[in-house]
């Protein structure tokens, strides 16, 4: 509790610097040496740690995920008119640079075996859409989708396959990391992901020349010339030297975050998972989640609002599963295949403090607040 009485805040999942302080040596250098701009040793530095990481061959350090995405789409070769198949249970920036390309989103249903872009959705929306472009897969909250079912339907097509693997860096599928199974994996670095860099993303390939010319695209299409020479339509998209500093040091300690995520998911498991009603995300033998938020569907008397309620009276910081793309106002006119496994998710679901800096004690003051509402 401060020293004002107000006890200390609990968040979902905050920014968590290495207490090594690695981050400020890399950012020190950047100053020292006045490469503060989207130029420098730790931009190219940062790119090729975390491609070596994820065992990719190339990577290209962009200001955001979504910056990835829309440049992994760009480089897939959809344009306006597209048909690009994206699943409905995420966040929109999953959604948004479809748009930003023009093209047209089909939303696919979620399974209850991942939480993730169901697999049978997927081949009806192929027998609907034959003309696809690209299908943007999702990791949720860390857990992996089964990429050998959705890369056999796509691989029969012939379609680009780009994962967002926002949230789940450090999640492995059968041995491999999230993020490079399809042409094009994405990771974010915002402020809430398991490492953070305050903003920014990474497109990775085993297609160097691709990631080339994301580059290029991310540079403002500055063409060599002397003189400014624009042969393409460019974007200011490039991550700086200063925030790419704190990438390199936050990927040190990222199977620290991830360890620390696990165990927060297996202690709430342990104390919560025999209450009436409570379901955790699933788990399966080929999949290794870094468990980026604990999440739970509740199907008892125990209501998501119940929970979230109880915990903000107690400044702890909780959410809502994702709201699906298709009930969003905004994407509501765009077609949807499927049944309603996301929506289910999303009225059922909560998702759970998981900050990496959350003390045994902190955990056990969630757990004794949800603990009570069964007892009411």
């Amino acid at each position: 509790m401060s020293s004002t009485g107000v006890k200390e805040r609990i968040f979902l999942s905050s920014p968590h610097m290495s207490e090594e302080g690695y981050e400020m040596d890399y950012i020190k250098e950047a100053f020292d040496t006045n490469w503060i701009s989207p130029l420098g040793e730790n931009v190219n530095g940062f790119e090729k740690e975390l491609a070596d990481k994820v065992g990719s061959k190339a990577a290209a350090a962009l200001s955001s995920g979504t910056a990835a995405i829309h440049l992994a789409l760009k480089a897939a070769g959809v344009e306006e008119g597209d048909v690009v198949f994206c699943p409905t249970l995420t966040f929109s920036a999953t959604a948004n640079p479809i748009i930003y390309q023009n093209a047209i989103p089909v939303f696919i249903d979620s399974d209850y075996e991942t939480w993730n872009m169901s697999p049978r959705a997927l081949e009806e929306a192929f027998e609907k859409y034959p003309e696809v472009k690209a299908v943007i897969v999702v990791h949720l909250y860390g857990l992996s989708a089964d990429m050998d079912k959705i890369m056999s339907v796509c691989k029969k097509r012939n379609v680009a396959v780009i994962e967002d693997a926002a949230e789940s860096l450090g999640t492995y599928y059968k041995g491999k990391h999230t993020g490079t199974f399809g042409d094009y994996g994405i990771f974010s670095f915002n402020g809430n992901k398991i490492i953070t860099t305050s903003g920014g993303g990474m497109l990775v390939s085993n297609n160097e020349e691709r990631i080339s010319k994301a580059r290029f695209w991310a540079t403002q299409s500055r063409d060599q010339a002397r003189h400014y020479q624009h042969s393409e339509l460019g974007f200011n998209y490039r991550m700086s030297n200063v925030v790419a500093g704190i990438g390199r040091g936050q990927l040190k300690v990222l199977d620290q975050r991830v360890e620390k995520k696990r165990y927060i998911f297996e202690f709430y498991k342990r104390e919560l998972g025999e209450l009436e009603g409570v379901e955790f995300m699933p788990s399966n033998e080929w999949d290794e989640p870094n468990y980026w938020l604990s999440s739970i569907i509740l199907t008892g008397k125990v209501r998501p609002i119940d929970i979230m309620d109880a915990l903000e009276k107690e400044n702890i910081e909780s959410r809502p599963v994702w709201k699906p793309m298709h009930m969003q106002p905004f994407f509501k006119k765009y077609d949807f295949v499927g049944a309603d496994v996301s929506v289910n998710l999303f009225e059922k679901g909560v998702c759970l403090p998981s900050d990496t800096k959350m003390s045994d004690n902190d955990i056990e003051r969630v757990v004794k607040i949800i603990k009570g509402l069964w007892l009411e």
